[in-house]
């Protein structure tokens, strides 16, 4: 018998966490080799993860709604002919003690050796401290043997925000409470502290103090005025703000914009999709004929299909599209059209259908997302005639096109201009100024429109 780790999978190369969403099985249970142990999630997709051997769960090392970095072992699988499982459950995690007037993100132990406070146990237990309660006792200059004797009326015995200030305060006037101690040892630091900890907070007063004695500036909670409806953003939301924010911070993002003349495009796909649908199968919608402007550009640019390490740029020769697709929530998940190069009208087609269902119905897989070096974005399925996308990382390029509209245009002939109603759409290129200049840029752009406006309308399908 023997234990095999089962770790985070690498779902993507920008990937680097997932969330824990549902364990389906638990210690003691038997599971097959590819038989799905658990739900996971990240900023782009929710997945599976198979088990990698056949066996028993021996255990499991993080709970449900754990964040989890890429490649961390997640659960032992005990494998071999006479597989057995151990009685011992996994230690669970320690539940976080509520603390008062704040929202602890994380808690400092601290593990007194032998001083007893008043009003606590006389065991030797962990004593905890909320990060509100270290800040101000760093910055009132107060040691941890110090705040070891502070009595706590919080939970357990615990120091809260009250007990601090108010020995602060106490300590301000000389009137400071009196401490019961174990007259048997002094109060020192344990080993199982870090020492790091000690020496930020053993300052000296003068440094933390002022010299009017001010009390310590503390945000308070956000009081919003007016009638209004607070609102917490779901997991992906929180997900794909900070994907957005880290985009605007690593790329110099410089937008171009170009109109097209699509009438040609137009009368073509009103002509064909009917006899189609009916001899393919699918809808043909404007998206594959957009990637297959976009494809055959960037046979022209690579550079538009590329990323940035350091100083070196690396030109990917796979040509990947990813597509940003509107979820039923309001969010945005963008699928990759792997190779869309080889892929001809009726293969972009199938493929752009099929990522886009299972975008909508929840069952895209971790590849699905993975891999893409260029991105297109459709503003104008919600009404928008143009937008400023943000830069997908780590790729330096993303297109979006704006709804179609009728226009009146000026029409250059053999016989002059005139005026006819043409098929109008503005498409925009958000692109990393750092290795994509405004020439390039624009070049690439116009390259696409011609794409679009010398559309064959006699083409055959």
């Amino acid at each position: 018998m023997s234990l095999v780790d089962l770790v985070m999978p690498k779902l993507g190369e920008s990937i680097m966490e997932a969330t824990i969403l549902k364990w389906h099985k638990k210690p003691g249970d038997t599971i097959k080799q590819d038989e799905t142990v658990l739900d996971i999630a990240t900023d782009k997709v929710d997945s599976e993860v198979p088990s990698t051997a056949e066996g028993v769960i021996e255990e499991i090392l993080f709970k449900e709604n754990d964040v989890v970095p890429i490649g961390t072992v997640i659960a032992k699988i005990r494998v071999g002919a006479n597989a057995a499982v151990s009685n011992s459950e996994p230690a669970p995690a320690p539940a976080q003690p509520q603390y008062e007037d704040a929202k602890v993100v994380e808690e400092i132990p601290y593990q007194p050796t032998s001083s007893v406070v008043s009003g606590q146990s006389s065991d030797s237990k962990i004593r905890f401290y909320s990060p509100l309660v270290l800040n101000i006792a760093q910055q009132e200059g107060i040691s941890m043997a110090e705040l070891e004797n502070i009595p706590g009326t919080g939970q357990e015995g615990r120091v809260s925000k009250k007990d601090i200030l108010a020995y602060v305060a106490n300590k301000g006037t000389g009137s400071q409470p009196q401490v019961a101690t174990q007259q048997a040892q002094p109060a020192v630091i344990a080993e199982t502290q870090p020492q790091t900890n000690n020496n930020q907070l053993q300052t000296t007063a003068s440094e933390q103090r002022s010299t009017n004695n001010d009390q310590p500036s503390y945000t308070p909670p956000t009081v919003y005025s007016g009638n209004v409806e607070v609102i917490e953003m779901d997991r992906m939301r929180k997900l794909i703000a900070k994907h957005m924010v880290d985009s605007k911070h690593t790329s110099a993002h410089v937008t171009s914009f170009a109109e097209c003349d699509v009438t040609n495009l137009v009368l073509w796909r009103e002509k064909i999709k009917k006899e189609f649908e009916k001899r393919e199968g699918e809808k043909i919608t404007y998206t594959p004929l957009f990637i297959e402007a976009i494809v055959k550009s960037i046979k022209k640019y690579p550079l538009l299909s590329s990323s940035v390490d350091g100083d070196k740029i690396i030109v990917k020769k796979d040509l990947n599209i990813g597509m940003a697709t509107a979820l039923p929530s309001g969010n945005l998940i963008v699928p990759v059209i792997k190779n869309a190069d080889q892929l001809n009208l009726t293969g972009l087609t199938k493929q752009v259908n099929g990522l886009a269902n299972a975008a909508r119905t929840g069952k895209l897989r971790p590849d699905d997302t993975t891999g893409g070096t260029f991105t297109l974005t459709n503003v104008g399925t919600f009404g928008s005639i143009m937008g400023t996308p943000i830069i997908n990382q780590p790729q330096v390029a993303i297109m979006a096109v704006g709804a179609i509209k009728k226009r009146p245009m000026v029409i250059e002939t053999p016989q002059g201009d005139s005026i006819a109603i043409r098929h109008m759409m503005y498409i925009s290129l958000s692109y990393d100024h750092r290795i994509i200049d405004g020439a390039l840029g624009s070049t690439f752009l116009n390259s696409v429109s011609k794409e679009l406006e010398n559309f064959d309308s006699n083409r055959s399908i």
